[in-house]
């Protein structure tokens, strides 16, 4: 188990937790009341810490190397899945995969960034920072659903789009922005769910949808702390300071009228329990579909314009 630096307190606790189990199993004292205590005490320290966690914390459990990524959630919510490959132009993007598969009897189309879960699965993946290639591919996807009238789920987990010059060379910025244009009039329902970093660009790429939802220790931003820092403070010893500045986190974007609603976690984070976090985020998957399939397209596409064209709105009030 990997601990964030905040989390000494708990690391202490279950420092403590091990050596009482080996005492309980050499079978020598019964340790049955001061273990359950002790598993109490963690559950309050824990309770605690993530009651009160900073932006700057929260950008760190969305990063925790043990969290679940989209092929986890694919996995353990989908039957059928049957992944999908290549733009039909350049390659196979390894950092956003997709496909069709089933959750219960509905078919769906789920599209999302992949990171991995070591050093050379990271490389493989490209730490989750998608090329052009990546989000032509998901654009196929999504207009393979369009054509068979099957819903499209975004997972998105990115510290940005890819910016090598090749990225550039092959039209990085192009890329990005059709998405939008046709996300913005594709004729199939579109669920959106950050479901750990959801950085500038290479999340708008795929997150672009008719509701858009954010797990509770994820974050949403044009840029990332540490670029916004070593930007605005020329270091990035002030990426805290930037965290609280961009107003990043999923209660900052649900006051600003940015996101749809906020996914809880288990307590501790995704990370700490990836199976109940897995069983909400299908249960909500569900309801939300239950709820969008009934609306027309045209009724559809007209509320999801809306919805964007009403970002960043605002009300001048005159100074008395």
């Amino acid at each position: 188990m990997i601990f964030l630096d905040f989390e000494k307190p708990i690391e202490d606790l279950f420092e403590e937790q091990a050596k009482l189990q080996k005492i309980a199993d050499k079978g020598e004292v019964d340790v049955t009341e001061p273990m359950k205590e002790l598993e109490q005490k963690i559950k309050n320290v824990r309770k605690e810490i993530y009651a009160n966690l900073s932006g700057w914390q929260k950008v760190q459990v969305s990063r925790h190397p043990e969290r679940p990524y989209s092929l986890y959630y694919i996995d353990q919510i989908c039957k059928n899945f049957i992944e999908l490959h290549g733009d039909r132009n350049i390659r196979d993007d390894k950092a956003l995969i997709g496909g069709i598969g089933q959750i219960d009897n509905q078919s769906v189309v789920i599209i999302g960034h992949q990171k991995g879960n070591n050093t050379k699965m990271r490389q493989y993946r490209n730490f989750g920072m998608a090329n052009p290639e990546g989000y032509r591919k998901a654009l196929r996807l999504m207009k393979l659903a369009e054509r068979f009238g099957f819903p499209v789920i975004s997972f998105i987990d990115t510290p940005g789009a890819y910016h090598g010059p090749e990225a550039e060379e092959r039209g990085q910025a192009e890329a990005i922005a059709r998405n939008l244009y046709e996300m913005a009039k594709l004729r199939v329902p579109i669920l959106c769910y950050i479901i750990g970093e959801g950085a500038s660009g290479g999340a708008l790429g795929i997150g672009l949808g008719d509701r858009v939802f954010m797990l509770e220790n994820t974050w949403y931003t044009v840029i990332s702390p540490e670029s916004c820092s070593s930007i605005l403070w020329r270091s990035w010893d002030f990426k805290q300071q930037a965290a609280e500045a961009l107003k990043l986190t999923a209660e900052n974007m649900l006051e600003n009228g940015l996101i749809d609603d906020i996914v809880r976690e288990p307590l501790g984070g995704a990370h700490a329990d990836p199976d109940l976090m897995a069983k909400t985020l299908k249960k909500h998957i569900k309801k939300e579909l239950a709820e969008i399939l009934d609306e027309t397209p045209d009724a559809r596409i007209k509320k999801r314009l809306n919805k964007y064209a009403r970002m960043g709105q605002f009300k001048k009030v005159a100074s008395t």
